[in-house]
């Protein structure tokens, strides 16, 4: 088996899901945050609309010099959909690679000094696609915290029972 048949269906998964929840966001409350040193609901929607480019950036390059990295934001929701759905799809055709390409070593650089790494699998499994259920799981607190529906994730939500 071709580890891409594994690693797409689960992306397109967490993506639906992740879609969900983005267009719960209120277009009124983008500069929201919970806290001071939490993220915006548009830094974390715009975040969130973003990690799909890390599964390219993983499996078509072999580092990631950090220094220089600035997250995108989003000004609207419909930009977040839009670029979650755009490098979802980029995502889906760089993954179709033999598994040999998943073996290999990638690695996170910053500062010159190596922070990460591991095969590609790894940092697949272990660092980009943990990420969507990690921070939706936060923009799941924020819209609770607003008083709004939480959508249903692996299974039922209280507010979609």
């Amino acid at each position: 088996m071709e580890l891409y048949e594994l690693f797409i269906p689960e992306l397109k998964h967490e993506v639906a899901i992740t879609e969900k929840f983005l267009k719960r966001i209120p277009k009124d409350k983008l500069d929201w945050k919970p806290h001071e040193k939490s993220m915006s609901l548009k830094e974390l929607g715009s975040h969130l609309a973003e990690i799909p480019s890390w599964v390219i950036a993983t499996m078509v390059e072999d580092e990631m010099i950090m220094d220089k990295y600035v997250p995108p934001i989003n000004e609207t929701i419909d930009e977040m959909v839009k670029v979650l759905n755009a490098t979802t799809e980029e995502a889906v055709k760089s993954l179709q690679v033999s598994n040999e390409e998943y073996h290999k070593n990638w690695k996170m650089i910053m500062g010159g000094k190596t922070v990460m790494e591991m095969p590609k699998y790894q940092v697949l499994r272990g660092m980009v696609f943990n990420q969507l259920p990690h921070h939706r799981a936060q923009l799941g607190v924020y819209l609770r915290l607003l008083n709004l529906s939480v959508p249903a994730t692996y299974g039922p939500s209280a507010d979609e029972q």
